[in-house]
């Protein structure tokens, strides 16, 4: 198997690089990744300036290529010009922080995994709940299990997004299969003033808590010790709604336009 790993903390972080000796008992990894951290910034592509790629080695060899972009720009340069041939599986992670619930939204790790979607191989976003002293080799260990378990049993092109609970002595209690919640998180802004006397801003979540945890979701089964997994689609039409207006007769003005400002 064939596998491209990418992520959104940039190649140097160490969720990639425990990921990247797990996924070795699967196949051949080709890593291409952001050079610099590209956490929350969801599917952006570069396109008005050119992309900057550097080969990476560790110990002599080639360990993988760190592209000046998003994490979309790294699968979409993977696909087109450094995987030959196309890998059979695209695998986002380890990210440094959950990606469950409407974050997933915001997150540059789903982002590379629906990039890879797009190319219609099968792709898997992995993140790894935060606390104070995160084992990603634990975690990368844990995750490669389902992927193997996964890889075997779904479609081609499907997109999955797997996370893995904070680390705890008797975490994970198991794995659940959850839609991703739809609640959004408690969110705050902090204004401070800088040394000038200027206001800026942090935008963050609220520490305090107060979140709704919607039941049944992966955000309720990771705080409850999970390993959560989580089917996705990049469709965005509502098809409800596409449905109900499709017949709709619409009025329009056409009276000429008389010149006027």
């Amino acid at each position: 198997m064939r596998i491209l790993l990418t992520n959104d903390d940039g190649i140097y972080a160490p969720g990639l690089d425990a990921l990247h000796a797990e996924l070795q008992r699967l196949g051949t990894v080709d890593v291409v990744a952001p050079a610099l951290e590209q956490s929350g910034v969801s599917h952006s592509i570069t396109y008005l300036e050119p992309l900057l790629v550097k080969e990476i080695f560790r110990d002599g060899m080639l360990f993988g290529r760190a592209v000046a972009g998003s994490p979309a720009d790294c699968v979409r340069m993977a696909m087109l010009e450094f995987c030959r041939p196309a890998p059979d599986l695209v695998v986002s992670g380890i990210n440094s922080g959950a990606n469950a619930g409407i974050n997933v939204l915001y997150s540059g790790t789903v982002a590379a995994a629906i990039e890879g979607a797009f190319y219609g191989v099968t792709a898997i976003a992995v993140s790894l709940a935060e606390n104070r002293h995160p084992n990603y080799r634990l975690a990368a260990r844990h995750a490669v299990q389902v992927i193997e378990q996964l890889v075997s049993h779904v479609p081609a092109g499907s997109l999955w997004n797997v996370n893995v609970p904070e680390t705890r002595p008797d975490w994970p209690l198991g794995v659940k299969t959850l839609p991703m919640s739809l609640e959004r998180y408690r969110e705050v802004v902090e204004r401070r003033i800088d040394p000038r006397g200027r206001s800026y801003y942090w935008i963050g979540t609220d520490p305090a808590g107060g979140h709704v945890i919607e039941p049944g979701t992966d955000v309720e089964g990771l705080n409850e010790g999970y390993i959560t997994i989580s089917p996705l689609y990049f469709d965005l039409n509502h098809h409800r709604l596409l449905s109900e207006f499709r017949n709709r007769n619409w009025s329009l003005n056409t009276e000429p336009d008389d010149g006027g400002p």
